[in-house]
């Protein structure tokens, strides 16, 4: 369900549901109806969410598990730790099934 996403991702990104209604110009009621799956954004607002969250459109809709993260700013040693680090992750998580 995208609100659960929306919700998810919003204090993921350590945003109330206010701080998102401010970057989206719309009021927090919009953003709460989004979360509680009373409404959904417009394909306009799925793109604006999708650049203020960090995230593809398609992860945004569920249509896509993978999530991606930028390594804008980064070098290349920060940027090969993130990858040790995810693979360390699924490593793990192998070994508890």
């Amino acid at each position: 369900m995208i609100g659960e996403k929306i919700k998810e991702l919003r204090e993921r990104n350590k945003l109330t549901q206010s701080d998102l209604a401010k970057l989206l110009n719309i009021t927090r009621s919009s953003v709460n109806a989004w979360e509680s799956g009373l409404s959904a954004p417009s394909t306009q607002y799925i793109a604006e969410l999708a650049r203020i969250l960090k995230v593809s459109t398609d992860y945004l809709l569920g249509l896509n598990n993978t999530a991606t993260i930028s390594v804008t700013g980064l070098d290349t040693i920060e940027v090969g730790l993130l990858v040790e680090t995810a693979n360390k992750f699924r490593e793990n998580r192998g070994k508890e099934m």
